[in-house]
């Protein structure tokens, strides 16, 4: 439980913000500067800090972020990794999955990519909780749903 003391240090906060933002190309314009302009937030800090944080992904990948901004006109934000999706098409070299999964495969991984899937996931803050089995059975499940069939070799 939290303490006095804690709950008193705590900033009111004002909002909680999600968005999608390609890695390495946040401007103040849309779809960052009308979410962050609304709540009178910093938008070049954030996109200098969120441009920085990102140099190390492939630019055009989509990033999901939390922003959290306090009634200060402060705000933290936590970069997570791209989508499961996201790598099983780049994966696989579709552009979208099926229209009928299940009835038409559109076109199949090995285990070995689910693995390597599962392993850059798992450095995200939310799923370091999660095994490897755990979130290799997650993302087989997200491919069968795609129309992605998973297969032992090629």
């Amino acid at each position: 439980m939290a303490t006095l003391k804690d709950a008193a240090a705590r900033k009111p906060i004002l909002a909680t913000i999600r968005l999608l933002v390609p890695a390495g190309a946040a401007r103040p314009a849309p779809p960052v500067g009308p979410a962050l302009g609304f709540y009178r937030l910093n938008l070049m800090a954030f996109c200098k800090d969120f441009n920085a944080r990102t140099q190390k992904y492939k630019a055009d990948t989509p990033l999901q972020v939390t922003l959290t901004a306090y009634k200060d006109s402060t705000f933290e934000f936590v970069v997570k990794s791209p989508s499961v999706s996201w790598f099983l098409k780049k994966a696989a070299g579709i552009e979208t999955a099926s229209s009928r999964p299940g009835h038409n495969a559109v076109s199949s991984l090995t285990l070995r990519h689910v693995y390597e899937i599962a392993k850059l996931k798992q450095s995200d803050p939310f799923c370091k909780h999660m095994s490897i089995e755990a979130l290799c059975k997650s993302i087989i499940g997200t491919a069968n749903s795609m129309g992605i069939e998973i297969v032992k070799d090629l």
